[in-house]
Order: structure tokens, then C-alpha cells, then sequence
């Protein structure tokens, strides 16, 4: 008998989002000004406020107000409508020093022998459901709110859209473990009164909330669903049978939105972030925390790990743990799991198996995180763009940033009789398949 699976995502305007997308930003902007930046940071937002908060060690300055509200704005927060404006709302900054507890655990002579910010387990996942090797449920809704977001922000349809969304994707799948079709789609997005009642009674506030209901539900299933469907590989538009279950604004209405509705906090969407629960998490959220703390970092090299390996050939299906303590620079343990899709052959008296896949990853791999961060050059500013829409799955690219230093990877220029500074750098390198051939080696497949 099969089984369904659910996975849901939140969009870059859902008040823990929010959070997510300053505190993020604000470690960009540390790290335009100083890449050794160690930080550490914080956000709170509600109605008509942001708090910021945490640890920061950097030899740059950065206006953490103006980050904040160019941030808020940018995400769609510019209606006082909404309550939360990032032109007009409050801004109460409590970023103070790193502790030197901290740092003498991190920082070393040589740089090489870095220890790990912190202590603690980082998961990778990876499987072929998708051409991207993420959890198909997660992975659609993303889709759904990227699509939502980008409608939202063309105006030419659904002009009522506000920017809290959130989605959720129920797949059934076999016994096998195969999806087998969507069951279930739920839609929730924060929307304009654009429907009034003509005279303030119940009976006349149920019928207009019924009737915004019933468009908002029309629209996105003329709208919204083939923009996604379209974009989708042929097997996965099959799966979309007619006889799934749309529910949009279940509640009826969803005026009341963002930090006004509820307040956000950074680190409270983890498992969006991640898997959508389809594999463990270690607990450690990512947004706001540079590359030393290795809940982020290492997380990346899990994931980079688990995605190559499962391209390779591996596996169907791979889950990766790595562990680390406080200030020691190599982990304390790799751990592999490839839920029975495990395909290596035999060498010699018996094929690999998962325990040779983690030796076999100690052996290939430097997890040091000083390595870590080298490999996928997370010293640059690069990322605010993981903050929204999940850290995995994303289609790596190169990009030119400005940046507030110079060295030998920096270029400058003049503009206006300034000089200003760029770098190119890679965002979501962790997403590259640039070890497969050397796995495929390893293993001989």
C-alpha cells in the first residue's frame, strides 16, 4: 500500500522570511565591508517594528537601518496598509562584539586548522525525483510561491496579491516509494480587500469574503497553475491528474498579513530551508550566520556531498550527517544512509556498502571547515538570495557584487569620478555537480 507525503513553503513576504531575508542581508553587507566578518545576527519584526540583534566582529561599518528597510521594501513591505512599512517602521539595533569564548575556539594561527564555530550535527539529502535531486513536494512548493511571487510583482494580474503566501504539497507515492500524483495543493496568500461588503451586516461580510475567495481560487487556477505546470519536467506534469485537491484561503480570507498578522523571527522556518522534513534535521537554523558556524556551512557541504553522490550513480536516495565539536577542525563523524537504493557492486567478497560510502567521503572530501568555506567561497556576500524560496535546489550562477575592499580577486572601476570595487563570485556553488567524475572513479561505476 502506498502513502502520502506532505512538505510545505513560506514566501519571501511570510513575517519568519522576513526575518530571515534582513538577517541575511545584514551579513552580506558585514561581508561587502570585511569578508572575515564573524557574525551572527538576529531579527525580530512585528507590527511596525524590526529588532535586531546578536553578535558581530567585522572591521567595517555597516547602517544596519538602512539595510533593514531597503530589505523590508524590496520584499513588497512598502504599504502602510500592511502595518509594516520599511520606509516608516522602527528600527532598535542590539548587535554587540562576538564573545571571545567563541573566537579563541574558531580563529588559529593557521588558518587551515580553523576550528568549528560550534558544536552540533548538519544534515545533506538528496534523491532523484527531480532534475534538481530534491523531495518533489518540497521542491513544488517552492514553485507555486516563486511563480505567485513573480505574478505578484509583473501587476498585471491578480493586482490584489499581497506579499505573505504560503503553500503545501501533498504527494502520494507507491509502496516502491515512487510519487504516483499530487493529492493535495494549499494555497494561502495575503490579499487586498478588493471585494467590500455594501452594508456592514454578516450576512453581506460572508458573501463578499466568499466572493473574493472564489476569484482569488479562479485566478489561481488560471493564472498561477499553468505558469507552474508549464516549467515543469513532462513526468511531473503528468502527475497532476484531475482529480487533485485545491484548497486556497481555507480560513475564507487572508487580508491580515506579515508581521502585522503574526511576528517573525529568523530561524523558525528550518525545514522549509531544508528538505521539507523528508530527511533529519540537526537543528540549527542558517540565516544571519557567517560560514564559521558550521550549521551553515557544513549543511551546504552535505547537501553538495549527498547530490553528487546520488548523480553519480550511488544511490537513489542519500542522507548525510556530519558532526562537529567546538573549536576542533575535523568532524567527529560522517554518517550515510541511502535507504536501501544503495547501487554499488560487488569488489572482491562484497559490494560497498553505507558505511564504505562515508569512509569513501571522509577520504574524498576535506570537511575541515576552513576547507569548507574555501571550496565554496563563502566569504562572499551571497546570501540573501538563500533566504527565501530554500538553501537547496537553486541553479548555481556567477554574478559581479560591489564590494567595499580590495585585493587580488577584486576589480576596480570609475564611476561618476568614483572608484568603486567588484568581485565576481558564485552563488549556491554547493548545487554544482563537479564531483561526480571523481566519484564515479571511486566507486567504479
Amino acid at each position: 500500500m502506498g502513502y502520502l507525503f506532505t512538505s510545505e513553503s513560506v514566501s519571501e513576504g511570510h513575517p519568519d522570511k522576513v526575518a530571515d531575508q534582513i538577517s541575511d542581508a545584514l551579513l552580506d553587507e558585514f561581508l561587502r565591508h570585511d569578508p572575515n566578518s564573524k557574525v551572527a545576527c538576529e531579527t525580530l519584526v512585528t507590527t511596525g517594528l524590526m529588532v535586531l540583534a546578536g553578535e558581530v566582529r567585522t572591521t567595517g561599518y555597516v547602517d544596519v537601518q538602512d539595510v533593514a528597510r531597503k530589505t523590508a521594501n524590496e520584499i513588497g513591505y512598502t504599504k502602510a496598509s500592511y502595518m509594516f512599512a520599511g520606509d516608516s517602521c522602527g528600527v532598535v539595533s542590539a548587535i554587540h562584539e562576538q564573545s571571545p569564548d567563541i573566537r579563541q575556539g574558531v580563529d588559529r594561527k593557521k588558518p587551515e586548522d580553523q576550528g568549528a564555530g560550534d558544536q552540533g550535527m548538519m544534515f545533506g539529502y538528496a534523491c532523484n525525483e527531480m532534475d534538481n535531486y530534491m523531495p518533489l513536494p518540497i521542491e513544488l512548493s517552492h514553485i507555486l510561491l516563486q511563480e505567485l511571487a513573480a505574478i505578484r510583482r509583473e501587476g498585471k494580474k491578480m493586482k490584489y496579491l499581497g506579499p505573505d503566501a504560503k503553500a503545501q504539497v501533498t504527494i502520494e507515492y507507491s509502496d516502491r516509494g515512487k510519487p504516483v500524483k499530487v493529492d493535495t495543493i494549499i494555497i494561502s496568500t495575503q490579499h487586498d480587500e478588493f471585494i467590500k461588503p455594501s452594508r456592514n451586516t454578516a450576512e453581506m461580510t460572508k458573501w463578499a469574503e466568499e466572493r473574493m475567495q472564489e476569484i482569488i481560487r479562479n485566478d489561481i487556477e488560471r493564472h498561477l497553475l499553468p505558469r507552474v505546470k508549464k516549467g515543469l519536467p513532462a513526468p511531473v506534469r503528468k502527475l497532476f491528474r484531475r482529480d487533485y485537491k485545491l484548497m486556497v484561503n481555507p480560513t475564507g480570507k487572508f487580508i491580515v498579513g506579515g508581521p502585522h498578522g503574526d511576528t517573525g523571527l529568523t530561524g523558525r522556518k528550518i525545514i522549509v530551508d531544508t528538505y521539507g522534513g523528508r530527511c533529519p534535521h540537526g537543528g540549527g537554523a542558517f540565516s544571519g550566520k557567517d560560514s564559521s558556524k558550521v550549521d551553515r556551512s557544513a549543511a551546504y557541504a552535505a547537501r553538495h556531498i549527498a547530490k553528487n553522490m546520488v548523480a553519480a550513480g550511488v544511490a537513489s536516495e542519500m542522507q548525510v550527517q556530519i558532526s562537529y565539536a567546538i573549536g576542533v577542525a575535523e568532524p567527529v563523524s560522517v554518517y550515510v544512509n541511502t535507504y536501501g537504493t544503495n547501487k554499488l557492486k560487488h569488489r572482491g567478497k562484497r559490494a560497498p556498502v553505507d558505511g564504505d560510502i562515508a569512509e569513501a567521503i571522509n577520504k574524498m572530501f576535506d570537511l575541515r571547515p576552513y576547507a569548507i568555506i574555501k571550496r565554496f567561497g563563502l566569504k562572499n556576500p551571497i546570501f540573501l538570495p538563500t533566504a527565501s524560496y530554500g538553501h537547496f535546489g537553486r541553479d548555481p550562477y556567477t554574478a559581479q557584487v560591489e564590494v567595499f575592499y580590495t585585493d587580488e580577486t577584486t576589480v576596480t572601476k570609475k564611476s561618476g569620478g568614483k572608484e568603486k570595487h567588484f568581485k565576481k563570485v558564485e552563488f549556491f556553488p554547493w548545487e554544482k555537480l563537479d564531483y561526480v567524475d571523481a566519484i564515479k572513479e571511486e566507486f567504479y561505476l
